[in-house]
């Protein structure tokens, strides 16, 4: 008898998280616009991943075939930034969230906290985990707000949803110990960015900082973590 009534308590209490994840469907012309943008995003990435790391400093000839890379990987954001602007104006969290990475790589700080920081928020709403790394570092505001707090608690719920939209770029998984080298970002997978929703949400949540920190570690080492449990190294 008591199994079943904290059965029936703990599916209450899960009730409204598997409600925003099942309620949520993408347009199929937003999807449509974001699976056209993907080809132009992929062949940019290779473009500046080929940028070599010592640039600033290498001879004139090395200089100059990094700025033809650099120019390259512009010529075919162009495109991808008109498909995923269309995407993402029809709610397509992935294109939401592609679209205010590439503000961050193009803007100053101002800007893009006027036009990456509202898609990051728009993107994270829907249950898409990636956006929740680049508002911690551009949208602090936010983070202080009870709607995030909801966001990062839902993840775990909605990530199934988006399975098949990883591996996911980023400036840098706080996870991880290596740097990100060059211009080139940091690709993870739903485990890595699942990781990194347990790190930040021990980060905010100091009553039960040991039991989400425990988790990231569960899910891929956490790095970060280990470190600040003093386990690093």
């Amino acid at each position: 008898m008591f199994l079943h009534r904290w059965s029936y308590v703990l599916l209450v209490s899960m009730l409204p998280q598997f409600c925003m994840a099942s309620a949520f469907h993408l347009d199929p012309r937003g999807e449509k616009l974001y699976q056209q943008a993907v080809p132009y995003l992929q062949q940019a990435n290779n473009k500046l991943e080929a940028v070599p790391t010592n640039a600033p400093s290498a001879n004139a000839e090395e200089k100059e075939r990094s700025m033809a890379l650099v120019d390259e990987a512009g010529a075919l954001l162009k495109p991808a930034i008109t498909l995923l602007e269309q995407a993402a104006t029809l709610g397509h969290p992935v294109a939401q969230y592609r679209l205010g990475l590439i503000y961050v790589m193009l803007y100053p700080s101002d800007v893009i906290k006027e036009k990456a920081c509202p898609l990051f928020e728009q993107s994270l709403a829907h249950g898409f985990a990636p956006p929740a790394l680049e508002i911690s570092s551009w949208c602090l505001k936010f983070i202080d707000t009870p709607q995030y707090q909801t966001a990062l608690q839902a993840i775990e719920v909605s990530m199934p949803i988006y399975e098949k939209y990883f591996p996911q770029p980023v400036v840098k998984l706080e996870c991880r110990r290596e740097e990100p080298v060059g211009l080139a970002m940091q690709w993870g997978s739903s485990r890595d960015y699942q990781a990194e929703i347990y790190r930040l949400q021990g980060d905010s949540n100091r009553a039960q900082r040991t039991e989400y920190y425990q988790k990231a570690l569960d899910v891929n080492d956490c790095y970060k973590v280990k470190r600040r449990m003093g386990r690093a190294s």
